[in-house]
C-alpha cells in the first residue's frame, strides 16, 4: 500500500535561519501552531514556530478531514462556528488546493437510544441557528442509493464541511509564513527558560530564542514537555487507525459515521474510512498517574477502547521515554521527529466489513493506503487553552481530542487573542486549566 505521504523523510520545507528573538515562540506545527502562528502574525507580533520534525506530520494530516459543527461540545461550538467561517475564507485564498467543500455531515442511528441523543443535540444546533436537522429512515436511504436498510434516521447538518488534512495544513503554514511567521522544521524546542519565575525564552536544539511568550501547541507531546517544566495536565493520546480506499462510485459527497464505521468522500475519488468509535491504547506511566481523573469518560467509551500493554520505544508515554533532561540535551523530540504509529489494520478490516454490509452496491472497499495518528485527548474531550498563572508567559493549547482539525483556524484566532491580550469573543471557562484542580466535576464532552 502506499506509504503516509509525512514522514521523517518528507523534505524540510521551511527551515529559515534561526531567529535570537521573538515576542512569541509556539511549540508545536499542527493546525493549532500554525493558525494561531499565522493569527499572530496578522495582528503584527513576532512570532516563531518551532516543528521537531514536519508541519503537519502527526494528527493534523492523520485525521478524517472533517470540518463539523455538528455534535460538538456546547463550550466548543461558537468558536467552531466561527472556524467555518474562517474555513470559507481561506478556501477563497487558496482555491480547491484545500480541498475544501461544503458538502454535509451526517451522523446514522442503529438504535432508538441514538436517535433521541440526536433529537437532543437538535435543541443546542437551534439555538446556535444552525441548518442541523434529523433524517427518517427514508430520507438516509435516498441520499444512500443503494444502502442496506441498517439506520433507524439520522443527523444532518449540511453546512458541515470537508477537506484533505495532509495538503491544508501545509498550505496553511505557507499562508502564515506569507503573513510574516517564522517557521522552522527540524526544530525542536528542548525546555523554557525562565528567569525570575516567569518565561523568557526557550531553549531550541539550533539555539536559544529569547520572548515574553510561549504557547505550548504540541499535541500529543505537550504533558511531556510541560511536566519537564514542572506543570502537569491530565493528558493521555489514544491510537486511531484509518484508511484511504482506491476510487469508488460516489453514493454521498459528505461525510457520514454510525458506531460501526465512518467515511469521507475525498478529492481523489475514493472515500477515507476508519472506525465508528473505537481506538487503541498504549498503557503508561500517564495512564496509571491519570486513571482517576478518565474514569468518567473511561465508563461512557470503556468497549470501543482496545487496551495495548505498552507504547512502542520512543513514544510520548512510552515506559521508556525520558522524563527528564536540560536545555543543551538531546530531548525526546528530536528522537523522534514525526510520531508514526502502525494502524490497526484487523479494525480496519472490520470497517472494510461494516462498509460493504451497509453499502452493499459498493462491495468492500480496496485499501490504498492506511495509517494512524496519536490524537491527544483530555478527560472531558475538549482541550486546555489557558495562561499557566504559576508560570507567567506560558499558554497551553492542547488536548483537542480528534476535534482539532475543524475547529482550528478558529481556535487559532482565539489563542492569538488571548497572548495578545485582546478581547477573545468567546467564553473560554470550559477549557481553564484549574477545572482538574479547583475540584469541578469532570464532565465529558458529548459523544456524538
Amino acid at each position: 500500500m502506499t506509504p503516509f505521504p509525512i514522514s521523517e523523510a518528507t523534505s524540510v520545507r521551511f527551515a529559515p535561519a534561526l531567529p535570537t528573538s521573538a515576542d512569541v515562540v509556539i511549540l508545536g506545527g499542527g493546525v493549532m501552531g500554525v493558525m494561531t502562528a499565522w493569527s499572530l502574525a496578522e495582528r503584527g507580533l513576532q512570532v516563531v514556530l518551532c516543528e521537531k520534525g514536519r508541519i503537519a506530520g502527526e494528527q493534523s494530516s492523520r485525521n478524517w478531514g472533517w470540518i463539523r459543527q455538528q455534535g460538538r461540545d456546547l463550550g466548543e461550538l461558537p468558536i467552531m462556528i466561527e472556524s467555518l467561517r474562517i474555513w470559507k475564507s481561506l478556501a477563497q485564498e487558496f482555491g480547491d488546493a484545500l480541498g475544501f467543500r461544503q458538502t454535509g455531515v451526517k451522523y446514522l442511528a442503529r438504535t432508538e437510544a441514538e436517535m433521541s441523543g440526536f433529537a437532543d443535540w437538535l435543541v443546542h444546533a437551534r439555538q446556535h441557528g444552525l441548518d442541523t436537522r434529523l433524517q427518517t429512515a427514508a430520507e438516509v436511504r435516498a441520499d444512500f442509493q443503494g444502502s442496506a436498510r441498517v439506520w433507524l434516521g439520522g443527523l444532518l447538518t449540511p453546512s458541515d464541511a470537508r477537506a484533505e488534512p495532509w495538503v491544508a495544513v501545509p498550505l496553511l503554514a505557507s499562508g502564515a509564513v506569507a503573513r510574516g511567521a517564522v517557521i522552522l522544521e527540524n526544530c525542536a524546542v528542548r525546555r523554557l527558560d525562565v528567569q525570575a519565575g516567569r518565561v523568557c525564552g526557550v531553549y531550541t536544539e539550533q539555539g536559544r530564542i529569547a520572548c515574553d511568550q510561549v504557547v505550548v501547541a504540541g499535541g500529543a507531546w505537550s504533558s511531556l514537555f510541560l511536566r519537564a517544566e514542572g506543570v502537569h495536565i491530565p493528558q493521555l493520546a489514544v491510537l486511531a487507525s484509518v484508511a484511504q480506499t482506491e476510487p469508488m462510485p460516489e453514493v454521498y459527497a459528505g461525510a457520514a459515521a454510525d458506531d460501526r464505521f465512518a467515511f469521507r468522500r475525498r478529492e481523489c475519488g475514493g472515500y477515507s474510512i476508519a472506525p465508528g468509535s473505537s481506538h487503541d491504547f498504549f498503557v503508561g506511566p500517564d495512564a496509571f498517574r491519570n486513571l482517576a481523573t478518565y474514569l468518567p469518560v473511561l465508563r461512557k467509551d470503556f468497549k470501543s477502547t482496545h487496551f495495548r500493554a505498552a507504547a512502542p520505544k520512543g513514544f510520548p508515554d512510552a515506559w521508556s521515554t525520558k522524563r527528564r533532561w536540560s536545555g543543551d540535551e538531546v530531548s525526546p523530540f528530536e528522537r523522534m521527529r514525526v510520531l508514526n504509529p502502525a494502524p490497526n489494520m484487523n479494525t480496519l478490516s472490520a470497517v472494510q466489513d461494516a462498509f460493504a454490509s451497509a453499502l452493499p452496491q459498493l462491495g468492500r472497499p480496496k485499501l490504498r493506503s492506511a495509517w494512524a495518528g496519536m490524537i491527544d485527548t483530555m478527560p472531558d474531550v475538549v482541550p486546555v487553552i489557558d495562561r499557566v498563572a504559576a508560570l507567567p508567559g506560558l499558554v497551553i493549547a492542547t488536548g483537542l481530542s480528534g476535534h482539532g482539525f475543524g475547529i482550528g483556524p478558529g481556535m487559532g484566532r482565539v489563542v492569538a487573542d488571548l497572548v495578545a491580550g485582546h478581547a477573545i469573543g468567546h467564553d473560554l471557562t470550559r477549557f481553564r486549566l484549574s477545572r482538574f484542580s479547583d475540584g469541578s466535576k469532570i464532565a465529558p464532552g458529548p459523544t456524538l
